[in-house]
């Protein structure tokens, strides 16, 4: 085999493996492209979701705000409830038990004396 030969052999297959890889090439850019699509169409289709579902959540954020702020403020009204529910009994409790038992005693008493022959 002569040098001539050889020269066209490797002329020839470097040409078969250009158009190769050229071929494989166009077939990866062709797959790209396609891919690129699809990624611009999903991007198109869940922005605007992405968009009301940030709105969402901001929606409840302001309100699970304001229900912690209503929660507070029904904490402290308990609470002042609860101290001027004590503060009540601890000022009329004690006196007002002692007059109805008083007024029972005396009413007994009088019951008895009425009906005394």
């Amino acid at each position: 085999m002569s040098v001539e030969t050889a020269a066209l052999i490797f002329v020839i297959a470097t040409v078969i493996g250009i158009v190769g890889l050229v071929l494989v090439l166009y077939a990866a850019n062709q797959t790209l492209a396609t891919v690129r699509r699809v990624v611009d169409d999903v991007h198109r289709a869940a922005m605007p979701t992405l968009a009301d579902a940030h709105v969402a959540v901001l929606k409840v954020s302001h309100d699970l705000d304001r229900v912690d702020d209503l929660l507070t403020t029904v904490e402290s009204i308990a609470g002042t409830v609860d101290g001027a529910s004590r503060l009540a009994h601890n000022t009329f409790g004690s006196p007002v038990v002692k007059a109805m038992a008083t007024s029972a005693g005396v009413a007994k008493a009088w019951r008895k004396y009425k009906h005394k022959p």
